[in-house]
């Protein structure tokens, strides 16, 4: 049975957490998952990902960002999650291309529709077949991210209203969307976070095989 579920939302969510959380449930019941990342899940993608979240091009254009994003994209697809969706698995991605939509449209100001026709190139169509939105308020993801002790990537240090901007698309989305979104209180402890998610994603798994769809939008 294979399943693309994209995990997104503004930094300090907890996005990496609950992908090794769901992807421990769901192997513990029989499922085969596979959990990648973005910018990342590739070689050529972790090389794209340094370039992209470290402090060595503070200069790079909201356009390169988008070209850089995409490009990774384009690879991660072929040689990670296609394969492993027609291998009837499921995969559990960290960002996928509503994180371009959010960060380099709303948040930096490229146009959406132009955007989202370059995704449509980069995946070859493939949009996920469910996306999990962990909210939460900007002044709660940046203070975990400190606390976390994690050294903070390009992203983080931009300003409030930047990330303000990139939380308002990922509610708005999930709005327009609601077949393929699900909204979960991000600033709930991880445990709630974890039952809450794994609830739907059980739910979903009962109603059958997913499919890896083609985007139909024009």
């Amino acid at each position: 049975m294979s399943l693309f579920v994209t995990f997104e939302g503004p930094e300090g969510g907890g996005k990496s957490t609950q992908i090794r959380r769901i992807a421990r449930q769901l192997d513990d019941r029989g499922y085969s998952t596979v959990v990648t990342r973005e910018p990342g899940g590739t070689a050529l993608g972790e090389a794209v990902r340094e370039i992209l979240l470290g402090f060595s091009h503070a200069a790079m254009l909201p356009e390169t960002e988008a070209l850089l994003n995409s490009a990774a994209r384009c690879q991660h697809v072929a040689e990670v999650i296609k394969p492993a969706l027609e291998a009837g698995k499921i995969v559990l991605c960290d960002r996928y291309l509503d994180s371009t939509l959010a960060y380099q449209g709303a948040g930096r100001g490229l146009d959406i529709d132009t955007l989202i026709a370059l995704q449509r190139f980069a995946s070859g169509g493939l949009w996920p077949d469910l996306t999990l939105l962990l909210d939460v308020p900007y002044y709660v993801g940046q203070a975990r991210r400190v606390a976390s002790g994690e050294p903070l990537n390009r992203f983080d240090i931009d300003s409030q209203a930047f990330h303000e901007r990139v939380r308002s698309y990922f509610l708005e989305a999930a709005a327009r969307e609601p077949k393929r979104w699900r909204v979960f209180d991000a600033s709930a402890s991880a445990d709630l976070v974890e039952q809450n998610v794994l609830l739907v994603l059980l739910q979903r798994l009962n109603e059958g095989p997913g499919a890896a769809k083609k985007d139909n939008r024009s």
